[in-house]
């Protein structure tokens, strides 16, 4: 499942340099999370850096796209190649 930010958001910007993917970025008032690009770093990291970092707690799961951890790790292969 991919991650989302709500409006909790700071905008300190710390999850935005630890996104391995680069899926997150600046948005018109916080920072957003690319559902195409979020593993939740299933690939990388035994757990979501952006989640760790996160200052603000203000980062979950996105109910709108649900994927399994065999899905987040496909995505992440499709990325990697």
């Amino acid at each position: 499942m991919a991650l989302i930010i709500n409006a909790d958001c700071i905008n300190c910007g710390v999850c935005e340099m630890d996104c391995p993917n680069e899926a997150i970025s600046p948005g018109e008032d916080i920072f957003v999370i690319d559902p195409t690009k979020c593993t939740e770093c299933v690939g990388h990291y035994d757990k979501s850096q952006c989640v760790s970092v996160c200052l603000s707690d203000c980062i979950f799961p996105d109910p709108a796209f649900k994927e399994s951890r065999d899905q987040l790790q496909e995505k992440y292969a499709r990325m990697a190649s």
